[in-house]
């Protein structure tokens, strides 16, 4: 039995010289031996191992694969490194990689692939987090505070939102193609300010045009005369944006000055305790799959529909949830919060 093994072993090495294919060699070997001929899958996994060079007609030694997995011992392994595969684990405790799977999953370990962050948060960075939400928790335990406050960001808007989607087809069916968006396509700028009560200003700059210091502080006059109209003392607002260079330039704190706006502070590398980034523009981006626009005006009415449309509740759990992400901030030792 172990000869005539090795028998159709040479013989499929050298039909494998002579540049015949595995299905050619195995059915000649049907042929010649008719019995205990290996399957044409064996035939084409020693081909595999003859184009690797390894011409040996042995077969390959397999270790011994132990019954159980300690589940202990792997919950600690996983543990100190969360990135191993199941299949260097598998390695490492000499059994297949389904066993691995298995053992994970009954020790209550799930596969999910890990999230960016906006920044590298160093331990200075992460101080500055924890003492600015506390000074802000502290500030919101007086009436009115999330009322009072103010807040802007700024958001690209691409002309192109169409996004690729998966689709259920039959076998061998080729699925419906979708030209990719041109990443470095046209798209203009909105800036956007609000609070509890809803939208108090927005504009959509020209294509290509960015927020620099003058404009900025031209917008803030321009927020302030909307904020008048909409009957708000501006005396009491507590302005909250982020500290991008325009927003903390030299001409923007004079202005700033001028309004007698208060500046609540915001810790660097924060967009999660930003609420036009943690609320409104994910809200934003959700409605925006699939929209075309075909020039500035389609832009501008889209933004106006969008904030016309959305209920107060929807800008008051913006600003009020910033309470909650302020102890979180706290309770992480400043480490970004993961939605």
């Amino acid at each position: 039995m172990i000869e005539q093994k090795y028998r159709i072993r040479m013989c499929l090495l050298y039909d494998f010289k002579q540049g015949k294919n595995a299905k050619e060699s195995h059915s000649i070997l049907c042929k010649v031996f008719r019995d205990d001929v290996p399957t044409l899958r064996q035939c084409q996994r020693w081909y595999q191992r003859f184009r690797e060079g390894d011409e040996s007609l042995e077969d390959m030694e397999h270790g011994k694969r132990p019954e159980v997995v300690d589940n202990e011992e792997l919950k600690a392994a996983i543990e100190l490194d969360p990135t191993q595969t199941g299949r260097q684990l598998a390695e490492r405790f000499g059994c297949h990689y389904s066993t691995i799977t298995l053992h994970l999953h009954a020790i209550g370990k799930n596969n999910r692939c890990g999230k960016w962050v906006p920044h590298q948060l160093s331990d200075t960075n992460k101080a500055a987090r924890v003492t600015i939400a506390g000074i802000l928790l502290r500030r919101a335990k007086n009436t009115g505070f999330f009322e009072s406050i103010l807040t802007s960001d700024e958001k690209w808007i691409s002309y192109n939102n169409t996004t690729k989607k998966r689709q259920w087809l039959s076998p061998r069916q080729p699925p419906k193609t979708t030209p990719k968006p041109d990443f470095h396509g046209k798209k203009n700028l909105l800036c956007v300010w609000w609070n509890t009560k809803g939208l108090v200003y927005f504009e959509v700059l020209e294509s290509g045009q960015t927020v620099n210091s003058d404009l900025y502080s031209q917008q803030l006059s321009r927020v302030n005369q909307a904020l008048i109209r909409q009957n708000i003392d501006t005396r009491m607002i507590k302005f909250l944006h982020d500290n991008a260079r325009p927003h903390v330039s030299k001409i923007t704190l004079e202005r700033i000055e001028e309004l007698d706006w208060e500046v609540l502070p915001h810790p660097p590398y924060s967009p999660d305790i930003a609420p036009s980034d943690y609320h409104l523009f994910r809200s934003m981006e959700h409605l925006l799959r699939e929209k075309i626009f075909q020039n500035l005006d389609e832009i501008n009415n889209w933004v106006a529909n969008f904030f016309k449309s959305q209920p107060a509740e929807f800008f008051e759990k913006g600003i009020h949830s910033l309470r909650g992400r302020w102890r979180q901030i706290i309770d992480t030792g400043g480490e970004y919060l993961l939605d």
